[in-house]
């Protein structure tokens, strides 16, 4: 059975996908790659931001829920979402593009022997980016090469997400006995996982906590975290280990960019196995990715309800250019 290869992508939930997409596009750098919507939920926008070309391993996407609550952050909650940025200079040009967006933050931390910088978006949403100084695990992808971020600065994929935990020695078991992660270090609270070949890219933190409430899911919070095997076939040996070892799961799930298999490890703690392709490439046109409503196969005979469902955002990023910006 291949290991997980580490971080596949994260799904959130957002307020509003004309915020999210501009967050993402014009504060971030990353590159809209999907505009699609919810496979369940076809009245649900789904965008998918990613690097240069929608590698694997890069992807963070948003559900655009109607009517849902907001979030409140606890225990038993994938907690937080990394993003890569190649160093820690690059951390210190992050610093100054946060205060003249006036985009909260915490400041440059260390963690793991790592730089880091937490912030949160309009939601509220929890994120950090994380150095890849001297890293040397999994391999980062490719910025958004027409983005306003320059390059030696912009985010290249995910790092670890933290999931808060209130029953660690459980989901320490479900991360080596069932995922078969390795804990590598500790400080605090805080427990280093790994798999694959390791590094921001292969890693998970995971805080024990039994002073905060449980979290309650809602707009600002994740939805599930994903992990990659290279094709089918593996995703498949996963299918079986789980049946194997009595996890439930949903079995396979086509959804058309790869294929999935989720179950829930924990309490409200939602993972996913996907496979690395076939990718965003293949239905749009690398200058246009994400600028029209893609739909997979199994709901094009729809497109035209759907598209009176879903509110129309404007994407379009291949008439513009960007100019690099260097504060």
């Amino acid at each position: 059975m291949e290991q997980l290869k580490g971080m596949h992508h994260v799904t959130a939930i957002t307020s509003s996908a004309e915020k999210n997409y501009e967050f993402f596009t014009y504060t971030l750098g990353m590159r809209l790659v999907k505009k699609t919507v919810n496979q369940d939920d076809i009245q649900t926008y789904h965008l998918f931001f990613a690097d240069d070309q929608g590698n694997p391993g890069t992807d963070m996407t948003f559900f655009d829920f109607p009517g849902i609550p907001k979030g409140q952050h606890g225990t038993n909650e994938i907690a937080r979402t990394s993003f890569r940025v190649p160093s820690d200079e690059a951390l210190d040009y992050w610093v100054k593009r946060f205060n003249r967006l006036e985009v909260k933050h915490q400041g440059i931390q260390e963690q793991f022997g790592k730089k880091i910088l937490p912030f949160v978006d309009f939601d509220d949403q929890q994120y950090q980016l994380i150095s890849d100084e001297n890293d040397n695990g999994v391999a980062p992808g490719t910025p958004w090469q027409d983005g306003p971020i320059p390059l030696e600065y912009a985010i290249t994929g995910l790092g670890p997400i933290i999931v808060r935990v209130d029953d660690y020695e459980f989901f320490k078991k479900m991360m080596e006995q069932i995922l078969k992660f390795k804990e590598i270090d500790k400080e605090d609270s805080f427990h280093l996982f790994e798999t694959g070949e390791g590094g921001n890219g292969g890693q998970i933190i995971v805080e024990y906590n039994t002073v905060l409430p449980r979290h309650q899911q809602g707009y600002g919070t994740v939805h599930h975290a994903a992990f990659r095997v290279s094709n089918k076939e593996k995703l498949e040996d996963w299918i079986n280990h789980f049946q194997k070892v009595g996890l439930p799961n949903s079995g396979f799930v086509e959804r058309f960019y790869f294929g999935s298999l989720y179950a829930q490890v924990a309490p409200q703690i939602l993972f996913e196995i996907a496979t690395d392709g076939p990718g965003f490439m293949d239905d749009e046109p690398y200058e246009t990715l994400g600028e029209k409503l893609a739909l997979p196969p199994k709901l094009e005979p729809q497109c035209e309800e759907i598209e009176k469902m879903v509110r129309p955002i404007d994407t379009v990023r291949s008439t513009k250019t960007f100019e690099k910006e260097y504060e």
